[in-house]
C-alpha cells in the first residue's frame, strides 16, 4: 500500500494520517471539492489510475482527480482544511515522533528522491521521462480524508513526468 501511495504521489505530483474520524449524522455521497479556478490535469489523472492497476491488478482504481492552480500551497491547504472542518494546517509533521499525525499538516520533500523511488515503474506505464530534470525541494500539505471526501495532497512545485519539467504551480491530488 505504501508503494502505491508513493507511486501515485510521484506520478501525479511527485509526492502521501491516522487519527479518529468524527461521526457524521448523515452520510453524503462521495465527491471531490475543486479549488476555485483550478484546472483539471487529465493525463496525470490517467497515469495515476494506470499506476494503481499496475500495483493492484485485481482491484478497480479508487476515485482520483488531479488539478493545479496558481494559488499558493498555503492558500489551497487552508481551503481544504476549512472545507473538511479541520481548524488549521499544522506545521511540518514529518519529524513528529508521535504515531499519529494531525489531520492536516505541511511537509517538505525532494523532487529527485521522489522520482527515483518510482523510476523503474515509469516504463511499465509507458511514461518516458528525464528524471535528471526533477531538481529541487517542494512544500506540500496532507489533508486527511473524511467519510465522504478524498485524501488531498497539495504540493508546489511539482515534477510533471509526462513533460519532464518542474512546474511552478500548486498541484492538488485527491484520492479516495
Amino acid at each position: 500500500m505504501k508503494r502505491f501511495l508513493i507511486i501515485t504521489s510521484v506520478l501525479a505530483l511527485l509526492v502521501l494520517g491516522c487519527s479518529k474520524e468524527p461521526e457524521y449524522a448523515e452520510a453524503e455521497e462521495f465527491s471531490f471539492i475543486v479549488y476555485p479556478g483550478a484546472r483539471y490535469l487529465g493525463e496525470l489523472t490517467e497515469i495515476t489510475r494506470q499506476a494503481h492497476k499496475l500495483v493492484k491488478p485485481n482491484q478497480e482504481p479508487p476515485p482520483v482527480a488531479i488539478y493545479d492552480t496558481e494559488a499558493s500551497v498555503e492558500d489551497v491547504a487552508n481551503f481544504y482544511a476549512r472545507s473538511y472542518g479541520y481548524t488549521n494546517v499544522a506545521p511540518d509533521a514529518t519529524n513528529n515522533l508521535s504515531a499519529t499525525k494531525p489531520p492536516a499538516y505541511f511537509r517538505m520533500g525532494d523532487l529527485q528522491a521522489d522520482v527515483k523511488s518510482v523510476e523503474a515503474t515509469l516504463p511499465q506505464l509507458g511514461v518516458t521521462t528525464d528524471i535528471s530534470k526533477a531538481q529541487g525541494s517542494y512544500k506540500a500539505a496532507e489533508i486527511e480524508a473524511r467519510p465522504n471526501r478524498p485524501r488531498v495532497t497539495v504540493q508546489r512545485p511539482y515534477f510533471n513526468v509526462k513533460t519532464s519539467e518542474v512546474v511552478d504551480r500548486t498541484i492538488i491530488l485527491m484520492a479516495r
